[in-house]
């Protein structure tokens, strides 16, 4: 097989897209409605990196995209369709949202026939109360073909696509579709980001597919802090700073084989390089963003762990999720480089516009190095097949 083209719809600030850039897919068509998003998508192709191979974005409403030009000539469909209607801090409305964008992308699937495909979303989508709408888009994606009528309901259409589950033809086009829910850590991201995956191979090319494995452990940081000290000796960290929590001394002792995996990657580990932003403004994207303070549920992300999962926040965030707590205690908000780091995205990325803007694009993007993981591993399934 040769180039491994490739569609991108809710683009963001491309964390996804980019990940799965770098696992050899070709980008042909990027799609986003966000007109800040498409913002620094047209400034990072400009300045030649990391967006350089990208084609310009298409700037609006993916319902008002036509697919049909690109009907089985691409290997892969992506995308996070918005996952307000299912996020935890959302109005939890699922099909009743007028943001739920599950139905187009079940559209691009059918009108592209892409060889594979990777959707992302969040954890809220794993609820007991959303599990009949889980099913629902599931089924979709296997069976794209099977189309929502006019007029016609979700939950009619639904039960319309159960019952050609049970007395599917031989030859009715299918995609293979693995839901999975995963924490980013796990993969050496430098945030305990939870989220779930529908990864679908197309029924005709015979691949079979699992998850890739988990790469790095909580238990292999604990032991690179409590064990064997590696984790501060890298750092150079010396006498009382050296903090362990009570819990890991107390968990270290419970594990007595060096764990096989790597250790989580940790808020440290992404950013010591960076100069501190209280004292330097020579960093891209590295301004100091005052008046973060600590109260109740709002207590930040402690140096080093990996960072609690970045968050968008359209009415300030919860939780503190997006400020950093000092080995002294005192905290600050994340500079946008930083928040970067923690998303992956390579230094080369730029954003322009305020940090409030800034972190929303990065609160709403997949880690790179995450779709990285997952996309080379689909790629190397599309090639040997």
């Amino acid at each position: 097989m040769g180039n491994l083209s490739a569609i991108e719809l809710f683009a963001g600030a491309g964390g996804l897209g980019l990940g799965i850039s770098k696992a050899g897919f070709k980008p042909v068509m990027v799609a986003e409605w966000d007109h800040w998003s498409c913002e620094n998508l047209r400034l990072n192709r400009a300045i030649g990196r990391p967006l350089k191979s990208w084609p310009l974005p298409i700037e609006g409403d993916v319902r008002d995209i036509d697919y049909k030009k690109y009907e089985s000539k691409i290997a892969l469909v992506s995308g996070g369709p918005p996952c307000q209607p299912f996020s935890m801090g959302g109005k939890h409305q699922a099909q009743d949202d007028g943001r739920d964008m599950w139905p187009e992308a079940v559209r691009a699937v059918r009108e592209t026939r892409p060889k594979a495909f990777i959707f992302e979303n969040v954890k809220g989508l794993t609820r007991q109360s959303f599990a009949t709408y889980v099913s629902y888009v599931e089924l979709q994606l296997r069976f794209p073909s099977i189309a929502k009528r006019r007029g016609e309901n979700w939950s009619d259409h639904l039960v319309r696509l159960q019952r050609h589950e049970l007395g599917r033809r031989r030859d009715t086009e299918e995609y293979r579709v693995i839901f999975f829910q995963l924490n980013a850590a796990d993969y050496g991201i430098p945030q305990k980001r939870e989220r779930v995956m529908f990864v679908g191979f197309r029924s005709d090319l015979g691949i079979s597919w699992s998850p890739p494995k988990p790469t790095h452990s909580f238990d292999a940081l604990v032991w690179s802090k409590c064990r064997e000290a590696t984790y501060w000796d890298r750092h150079r960290v010396k006498g009382v700073d050296r903090n362990n929590s009570a819990k890991d001394l107390a968990l270290s002792c419970r594990i007595g084989v060096k764990p096989k995996e790597q250790p989580w990657q940790t808020i440290r580990d992404a950013i010591c390089d960076l100069p501190d932003p209280e004292l330097s403004r020579e960093t891209a994207n590295h301004k100091f963003q005052a008046g973060a303070r600590v109260y109740a549920g709002h207590t930040g992300s402690p140096l080093d762990e990996p960072a609690k999962t970045l968050k968008a926040g359209v009415h300030g965030v919860p939780g503190g999720e997006n400020m950093l707590v000092k080995p002294d205690g005192s905290v600050r908000y994340f500079t946008v480089r930083e928040s970067a780091r923690l998303q992956t995205f390579p230094d080369t990325y730029v954003f322009n516009g305020s940090w409030s803007e800034s972190m929303r694009q990065l609160g709403n993007a997949v880690p790179v190095a995450l779709s990285k993981v997952i996309a080379t591993d689909i790629a190397k399934h599309l090639r040997a097949n």
